[in-house]
């Protein structure tokens, strides 16, 4: 049985955590850390979880651990890690930023870098639209396609923005209403960048990425496009080859919609051609295969197990 702790344990990625290891057959979960909800029943701040669990939220940090998992904002896991002892034989996975193709930290996509996953013992979980936007592209980047501009457009649901209130995250602000944000500038293109250089090492094309946020709760819709020589039927080849073996990314001949993936650990990828422009449209969950979803099956492989353990159940109360 592996033996689980949280850090940031009340926020969305937190709960989307706790409810996956509350129902895994091989973890247990020792202790969900949250400074602001400390004291406080699980259940009463993520309230579909009544009648799940007893635990309660706490500041200490159990020792007895396997793993760790780091819910926290950018920035705050690097200050965690230097501030508190931990053991040298447990494993992290950090969910932030901070760690993402950095040293001693193996970048956590699974359908990238499986075999080092499996042997790590330090995760930089991927970005939610990084993770959406690198299933799209990695299948073209392994053939050394990527020759030309490539444009994105993806829209995130308001949990993409965090727990904390801001301007953006009010009802009254989000409800009817579309922005777009970080054009080519998100945090997210480096990571992208990173893996594809480590398929196509020649890569050098623009990645315009045009970021938006979406009236609705949760998901990641991307639209990418790039002039492209390939026939649509050597595309779906391609993408079928690569992913044959992952058994969360799966190709559609026919258009895909969001609440295809909502709840559940899948990327849904559909390809179309017009004229000389190859289409991808790829989507997941932000939460769970953009977040902890990823993470667990990233924390199933470290550990030798299946890695689609705990992770066929529907993950999310909204």
């Amino acid at each position: 049985m592996i033996k689980a702790g949280i850090i940031g344990a009340a926020g969305y990625t937190g709960g989307e955590l706790l409810r996956l290891l509350i129902f895994h057959e091989g973890v247990n979960i020792l202790f969900a850390q949250s400074n602001s909800q400390a004291g406080k029943y699980i259940y009463e701040i993520h309230t579909d979880l009544l009648g799940e669990t007893n635990l309660k939220f706490t500041k200490e940090i159990h020792p007895e651990i396997d793993v760790l998992f780091l819910c926290m904002g950018h920035g705050e896991a690097i200050s965690f890690l230097k501030s508190n002892f931990l053991t040298s034989n447990l494993k992290i996975i950090d969910l932030s930023q901070d760690f993402r193709w950095k040293e001693d930290f193996i970048y956590g996509l699974p359908e990238l870098q499986r075999d080092k996953i499996r042997m790590a013992d330090k995760i930089a979980n991927p970005g939610c639209f990084a993770t959406c936007i690198q299933l799209g592209l990695l299948p073209l980047a392994s053939e050394k396609l990527l020759s030309k501009d490539i444009h994105i457009n993806a829209i995130t649901g308001a949990t993409g923005a965090g727990k904390s209130y801001s301007e953006t995250s009010h009802f009254s602000w989000r409800a009817n209403n579309y922005s777009t944000y970080k054009a080519f500038e998100h945090q997210h293109l480096f990571e992208i960048g990173q893996s594809i250089l480590s398929l196509q090492n020649d890569f050098n094309a623009s990645l315009n990425f045009v970021p938006s946020r979406g009236n609705f709760t949760r998901g990641i819709f991307a639209s990418i496009y790039m002039e492209c020589d390939i026939k649509l039927e050597q595309a779906y080849e391609i993408y079928e080859s690569f992913y044959k073996d992952h058994p969360f990314v799966k190709i559609s001949t026919t258009p895909i919609n969001l609440k295809q993936v909502i709840n559940t650990n899948k990327c849904l990828i559909h390809l179309e051609k017009h004229k000389n422009q190859l289409l991808l449209t790829s989507i997941i969950d932000n939460l769970l295969k953009g977040a902890s979803g990823q993470a667990v099956q990233n924390m199933n492989l470290m550990f030798g197990l299946n890695e689609t353990q705990g992770l066929k159940l529907k993950a999310s109360a909204f």
